[in-house]
């Protein structure tokens, strides 16, 4: 199984940038696709951004040009840099690894996930 661990969470004005962590650790990890995703109270699970084991990634529309996805397998690391934020990006977040899978924005095809950081954009 994987164990995955958020990190970099915090509190960041509008405008500002945040750079989250995801990271790893268990077998086969540099073979699983990664992903990001964020849950706002009352809503459903965001699929934010994924990367896959060679590096090509994916971006929702609501992110895309201001939040960047990256891996080091070596570091068994998944980064996330968030930038130009806005309110609405208040969340909490979750870095999540799938088996290679068509919809790397589907919460439900994810199998393993972390606890979630908190990122609030507020002045």
């Amino acid at each position: 199984q994987l164990r995955l661990v958020e990190s970099g969470g915090g509190l960041v004005q509008p405008g500002g940038s945040l750079r989250l962590s995801c990271a790893a650790s268990g077998f086969n990890w540099e073979h699983r696709y990664v992903a990001w995703f964020r849950q706002v109270p009352g809503k459903k699970r965001e699929g934010l951004a994924s990367i896959t084991s060679f590096g090509r990634a994916t971006y929702a529309d609501s992110v895309r040009g201001r939040f960047t996805i990256s891996r080091d397998n070596a570091k068994n690391t998944v980064d996330l840099q968030m930038n130009s934020l806005k309110p609405e990006d208040t969340a909490i977040y979750y870095c999540a690894a799938a088996w290679p899978l068509i919809d790397e924005l589907e919460p439900s095809g994810y199998d393993d996930w972390g606890q979630g950081t908190q990122v609030t954009v507020s002045s």
